[in-house]
């Protein structure tokens, strides 16, 4: 449903693709000038926020649509792989782990947020308003509701095998979509916003950011010592390399799921905690990461001299785009109710995560990306712990895995509990 036009204004996907890029150059542009208007606009609006923005605007004024485009398709599947192998390919093994547990907690956090911020928001929205929490058989609201836990503690994969779990009607189920996109979406942008804020949020929770610092700090004297003017050659070989260990990436993960998927029955029962190993796009993150991580034991890693994980982030940034292109702001509105259980949920979430980062004094950078790693999953988070740093991309990705592995077992028991919410 488009609010202008019944159809969006531009449907051809080349155009729309320069409409995004004609986005990126302005808001880089603008970015970088240092006095007057700019300077003090992008020093309360993160230019990251602005590449996910300006594309939702041209959703929501209906000049293109993601309905109709297939630039997510696009970006997600070609280019966050090749940004996954030349964010990671400098990655210091070493200095990740000793960010310690803080990570992992944080990530925890974030799932028992969702859990149990599910059934909390049918309990408050059913005391105003028990119609919209409502509903009867595969009618009934948790049961809808199910999937977006599936969607926001693992991604695609658990979303998926919630629905086939609990068979909620496929005529609505578009809303539950909708509830997922804008809500996580919203989310998103909040946390991009604090992203600038990062040094005050960080005094605030008292956090100690020592192990962040000397990964930077270890990656910048890395990075600064092989710096170099790159050549063709260097722009070609990293061209190779990523876009080889892409191909690589899919060709494993298309045949990997599919073996699982027909040899095991656990993996193709959509009912099972172990149905997320029959998702393609799982295995082409696990071998794309794999791969970046394998190069950094080679001579490969001296191509971040070159610029590989600029070129990375380059890609990152189209990704950011496409995924602004899904918010379209206009339909916030369209089904307030659940709109509002979806808030209420994230709410809860949000408040775990600032609780336990207050008591164990984890970084802000923890909450963001265990955040994302949940609700977002492996497109968002390393979008996400790229903004901090492109050396600590692949932390993102890490918890992002995680959040298949338990996204199944932990939507299962949050789906539970909505059910028992809603009966009361």
């Amino acid at each position: 449903m488009y609010h202008l036009l019944s159809q969006p204004l531009i449907t051809n996907d080349t155009v729309v693709f320069g409409l995004l890029a004609l986005c990126l150059g302005f808001i880089f542009y603008t970015s970088s000038l240092k006095t007057g208007f700019w300077r003090k606009f992008y020093s309360v609006v993160p230019a990251v926020l602005m590449c996910y923005l300006l594309p939702a605007i041209l959703t929501s004024t209906g000049i293109v649509s993601d309905e109709i485009s297939n630039l997510y398709f696009m970006a997600s599947r070609y280019l966050l792989p090749a940004a996954l192998v030349l964010m990671t390919l400098s990655i210091n093994i070493k200095a990740i782990s000793n960010l310690g547990s803080k990570a992992i907690i944080m990530f925890l956090t974030g799932s028992i947020g969702i859990i149990i911020g599910g059934p909390i928001a049918i309990l408050i929205v059913s005391i105003f308003s028990p119609d919209t929490v409502g509903g009867n058989d595969f009618d009934a609201i948790w049961r809808g509701l199910s999937t977006i836990a599936g969607s926001w503690i693992g991604g695609g994969a658990n979303q998926a095998a919630m629905l086939e779990i609990f068979q909620y009607n496929p005529e609505k189920y578009g809303g539950m979509v909708l509830i997922d996109i804008v809500v996580a979406n919203v989310w998103m942008a909040i946390i991009l916003l604090g992203v600038g804020k990062t040094k005050q949020i960080d005094k605030w929770l008292k956090a100690d950011t020592s192990a962040i610092e000397t990964l930077r700090i270890k990656v910048s004297e890395f990075t600064e010592k092989i710096t170099r003017v790159p050549t063709l050659k260097d722009y070609m070989m990293m061209l190779s390399l990523a876009f080889t260990a892409v191909g690589l990436a899919h060709f494993f993960g298309d045949h990997i799921s599919a073996y699982l998927t027909i040899s095991f029955d656990a993996v193709s029962n959509q009912k099972s905690f172990l149905s997320f190993l029959g998702s393609g796009f799982f295995w082409m993150v696990v071998f794309a990461t794999g791969i970046g991580i394998a190069l950094s034991f080679t001579k490969a890693k001296n191509y971040e001299g070159a610029g590989a994980s600029k070129i990375g982030s380059m890609f990152i940034y189209i990704l950011v785009a496409t995924i602004g292109m899904k918010m379209d702001l206009g339909k916030v509105l369209e089904n307030p109710g659940l709109i509002a259980v979806g808030f209420i949920w994230i709410t809860i979430h949000a408040g775990l995560l600032i609780l336990v980062a207050k008591l164990i004094r984890a970084p802000y950078f923890f909450l963001a990306v265990g955040s994302q790693a949940n609700v977002g999953g492996a497109a968002s988070a390393p979008v996400v712990a790229a903004e901090f740093h492109p050396s600590l991309t692949s932390v993102g990705v890490l918890l992002a895995v995680l959040g298949y592995v338990v996204g199944t077992g932990g939507a299962l028991l949050c789906a539970y509990l909505m059910e028992v919410a809603s009966t009361f």
